[in-house]
């Protein structure tokens, strides 16, 4: 079975989700930070929680490193974090509070010598998050057009030393309406580094379609957020 790795997105320590990144689209979930990991912590197909940043991500700097290095102790799973990722000190405080891996995406994507620099110091531990309107990538927090396209860019970081790369279709995230299966599928096939998917997953059915096109593990986050997606799964 796929991998499952829920969503926690912060805004001043609450848990929200957005509708196709527009922060003004801000929806509470029903659980709290805290009770979401303590829900997730129960299943086997959970294999790490994805928690991102979001002010980070627009103000490019970490915001919330405080309050999830209080939810990293409430983990039994591996977690990830990004949002507003810019240096190599705050992958170092990061990495040395108890994360396990982190997400970059507008340093990532603006400064693949960085990125290079990076994934040597941390191999296996980073992870490049693409987002875009198809294959138009977007940077500071989906606010910017980074002029590149996603097949092009991937092409250019294809040998480094990466956990994978995770790709959201922000046409689709937040809709719970599926996510992009084709060009998540091209891009599966188009690198030899994993691919997350990312952005509309609804349930098991997004899932199964999404582990037969090869896609590893699938960030879920509204959907995480309703009982009935976790019918079924252990």
């Amino acid at each position: 079975m796929i991998k499952i790795w829920p969503a926690i997105d912060l805004i001043e320590g609450k848990s929200v989700r957005l509708t196709e990144g527009d922060y003004n689209t801000s929806e509470a979930m029903t659980r709290s930070a805290e009770e979401s990991i303590q829900f997730y912590n129960q299943f086997e197909s959970v294999d790490r929680i994805h928690i991102i940043d979001l002010i980070g991500a627009k103000a490019q700097r970490a915001i919330e490193m405080d309050y999830i290095q209080q939810l990293i102790q409430a983990s039994d799973k591996p977690i990830e974090v990004g949002g507003g990722i810019r240096d190599e000190a705050t992958l170092r405080r990061y990495f040395d509070s108890g994360v396990d891996y982190c997400i970059v995406g507008t340093q990532a994507i603006t400064n693949t010598a960085w990125l290079a620099e990076m994934s040597q110091l941390f191999p296996g531990k980073i992870y490049v998050s693409v987002d875009a309107y198809r294959t138009a990538i977007k940077i500071n927090g989906w606010t910017e057009d980074a002029a590149l396209d996603l097949f092009e860019y991937v092409a250019k970081i294809e040998d480094l030393p990466l956990g994978g790369i995770i790709y959201t279709d922000i046409s689709k995230d937040g809709k719970l309406a599926g996510p992009n299966f084709e060009i998540t599928a091209q891009l599966a096939q188009a690198t030899s580094l994993p691919v997350i998917a990312s952005g509309g997953i609804r349930d098991r059915q997004d899932l199964e379609k999404l582990e037969a096109s090869g896609i590893t593990a699938a960030i879920v986050g509204k959907a995480a957020n309703q009982s009935a997606f976790w019918e079924g799964l252990s």
